[in-house]
């Protein structure tokens, strides 16, 4: 047999009828045949349900049957293609997918007969999804739950999997279900003012994806009322000094300043950044400024600096000319030789170094992080704050030998509120200092989340702060002042969330809560020069445009591959817009105000300060998906000469997406009677400045 099927019989028999002998006289001979085509069995079964299910079948077999009821077969002639389409549903049931096809396309199965085939449609069953809100109605400032249940028909299991929430611009975090259900809340502000419907979207898991397919159900109607908030600034209620050293940026070594001055220096000035810090976090406890060099020693030394980003060049070209005020990191890590801890000499040269180039440094503070492992740290004693405490004290230490090469300049610790194991404690007993240095990231990679950076962060950072302010207490040094060195949204890795209107709206409000909380400088970290392309979070449940992220908050310009979509170099984002539309409110010599909200507390935040004799607010709609109407109230005023408002929002940021970087808009109102109503848009920060 050739291959086990009846036409060998045929075979035989032909051969039988076409073999004769040769006749007499020598003469013959035999007729030759070639052999019919081989012939393959194709079988058709279906599953959920196992039978009944009328599948069309072209062309039709040897036989010359076609379609059929599953499950059935036909038989082809060797190489015969075949097409067989399954309906989309049956019974209750819906198309799932092909097993067994040459290819597939939706319900259609392709076979090419070179074998004997068996191909088998699977249906899944649809379950029902029930969506129930809580109520029936809410207004913006109200969150809502919604229980989502699933079904499946008799005799199925429950379905497992997750489901996630939809309405509008809205879209919910998956939850994973619990014996066949789940609870959604809704924040307050996510869903649109008027008659919204909520749609739950299940994905069943692997347990479930045999038996269920994906299936979406949406509520009853839920009724969306705006909210009135009524913001009232006290005038009489005068708080901390303002100080634009708020507005500062870090910039670091490895970036080209050389060639780039002239953007850095526009961009700056036009965000309005005041103060700047040197050389570069981490690069701080390995960088040598006299010879523009870093140590090499593993694991945390390395990188080298650009040739032309040497400290001259920095002050020369880029300090001076934008007119910034100047901090430096001293190497607490390193000596130049690199072979042990850092060399306080090296930093009052640096000092006096800096006065000759025609700058003083207002503070200069020992090492960048030192109590963490991930910095560099030679001395026999690394990352201890016993031995960080003995090197900045005394007659020999870091504070002496650099208040006596700058008198001027400010000498500060590092310090982290609450690490274990315990630094604070002991460096803030034992060191001397004029300021402490604290670093605030309130997210990890990967976990990032768009409402805790726009509803929360900033208001950690001021749990934070009272925290650092509480040790200082104990410490018996309260009142000292406080910088902020570095900030950012998430401490490494930044994916899209750092180019996106949700770190905008979290560094306007970093900057209004380190406003009211009396900082006396901050540098967000970075300004140029750190572009991370698309190594970081570039989730689909984070909002933005991009597919890529980096610390910068402006633009390096199309030569950075990994960041050019950002724009042309010094293109602000939406961080460095915060910095923007805050530069006319954090005015040296103003007072914070008291702001209170009343209404809807959630979405609206507020900050405010005199201005010039008048009043500036910084108002945030943190609602993505509704417009705010607030009533501002001034205590002691009933009209206003002039009053503008200039806002940056989700609806400018949004032009990104087609590589447009908007501008913020700006609205004169003219003489205004007081209380003052205004609109603020979605995901919006908005400086209303009132004479």
């Amino acid at each position: 047999m050739k291959n086990g099927h009846s036409f060998v019989g045929f075979w035989a028999a032909v051969t039988i009828a076409t073999t004769f002998a040769a006749g007499c006289g020598g003469g013959g001979g035999s007729s030759n045949h070639n052999p019919p085509p081989a012939t393959y069995l194709l079988t058709v079964n279906s599953v959920n349900p196992s039978a009944g299910v009328t599948m069309t079948v072209s062309p039709a077999d040897n036989s010359g049957a076609a379609s059929g009821s599953a499950t059935f077969t036909r038989t082809y002639n060797s190489g015969t293609a075949v097409t067989i389409t399954a309906p989309a549903t049956a019974g209750n049931n819906g198309f799932g997918s092909w097993a067994g096809c040459t290819t597939a396309a939706t319900e259609t199965c392709s076979v090419t007969m070179n074998a004997d085939t068996t191909i088998t449609a699977t249906y899944k069953a649809t379950p029902t999804v029930a969506v129930i809100p809580a109520i029936s109605a809410v207004t913006t400032a109200q969150s809502l739950s919604v229980s989502i249940s699933l079904a499946g028909e008799t005799g199925n299991p429950m379905p497992t999997g997750t489901v996630s929430l939809s309405s509008g611009v809205y879209t919910s975090a998956t939850t994973t279900l619990s014996s066949g259900s789940a609870t959604i809340v809704v924040p307050a502000g996510a869903l649109a003012v008027g008659s919204d419907t909520l749609t739950a979207s299940y994905t069943p898991d692997s347990g479930s994806s045999s038996t269920y397919s994906s299936a979406n159900g949406t509520s009853p109607t839920v009724d969306v009322t705006p909210v009135t908030s009524s913001v009232s600034v006290d005038q009489s209620s005068v708080g901390p000094p303002v100080t634009d050293q708020l507005l500062g940026m870090n910039l670091a070594a490895w970036y080209d300043i050389s060639t780039n001055s002239s953007a850095i220096v526009n961009a700056f000035g036009q965000a309005g950044i005041k103060a700047v810090r040197w050389p570069g976090g981490s690069w701080s406890d390995i960088y040598h400024w006299q010879n523009n060099v870093n140590c090499q020693n593993p694991p945390n030394g390395g990188g080298t600096p650009n040739s032309n980003s040497t400290f001259t060049n920095f002050v020369n070209q880029i300090a001076n000319p934008a007119g910034l005020d100047l901090a430096l990191t001293a190497d607490y890590g390193t000596n130049a030789a690199c072979t042990g801890g850092g060399d306080p000499s090296e930093a009052a040269a640096w000092v006096t170094a800096a006065i000759a180039d025609g700058i003083t440094v207002s503070h200069m503070t020992v090492g960048n992080e030192e109590y963490g492992s991930w910095e560099e740290d030679l001395h026999t004693n690394s990352h201890d704050p016993t031995t960080y405490a003995s090197a900045v004290a005394g007659g020999s230490g870091y504070y002496s030998q650099i208040k006596g090469a700058s008198p001027n300049t400010l000498v500060g610790v590092v310090v982290n509120p609450g690490y274990n194991p315990p630094w604070d404690p002991i460096v803030l007993a034992k060191s001397s200092y004029d300021f402490v240095e604290y670093h605030f990231y309130p997210q990890a990679p990967g976990s990032e989340s768009d409402a805790y950076l726009v509803q929360q962060a900033a208001q950690d950072l001021t749990t934070n702060i009272n925290a650092l302010k509480s040790e200082l207490t104990t410490a018996g040094k309260p009142g000292t002042p406080i910088y902020v060195g570095e900030i950012g949204s998430v401490y490494t890795n930044p994916g899209k969330q750092s180019l996106s209107i949700t770190q905008g709206l979290y560094a306007g409000q970093v900057l209004g809560e380190l406003m009211n909380d009396g900082v006396s400088r901050a540098t967000w970290w970075i300004g140029f020069g750190n572009c991370n392309g698309t190594s970081g979070n570039d989730s689909s449940w984070l909002y933005g445009w991009q597919n890529f992220g980096g610390y910068n908050i402006f633009a390096d310009g199309p030569t950075d591959t990994g960041c050019a979509g950002a724009g042309p170099i010094g293109t602000m984002s939406p961080t460095a817009r915060a910095f923007q539309l805050f530069s006319k409110v954090a005015v040296s010599g103003e007072n914070v105000l008291s702001a209170s909200v009343t209404g809807d507390t959630t979405n609206v935040r507020a900050y405010a300060a005199t201005n010039n004799g008048g009043t500036a607010l910084v108002l945030f709609n943190l609602s993505e998906a509704v417009g705010e109407q607030v009533v501002v109230t001034l205590s002691t005023e009933t009209t206003s000469s002039d009053v503008s408002v200039e806002t940056y929002s989700k609806a400018l940021y949004d032009q990104s997406q087609n590589n447009t970087w908007a501008n913020p808009t700006t609205t004169d109102l003219g003489t205004q009677n007081l209380p003052l109503t205004l609109t603020l848009d979605p995901w919006s920060m908005n400086v209303v400045i009132i004479k």
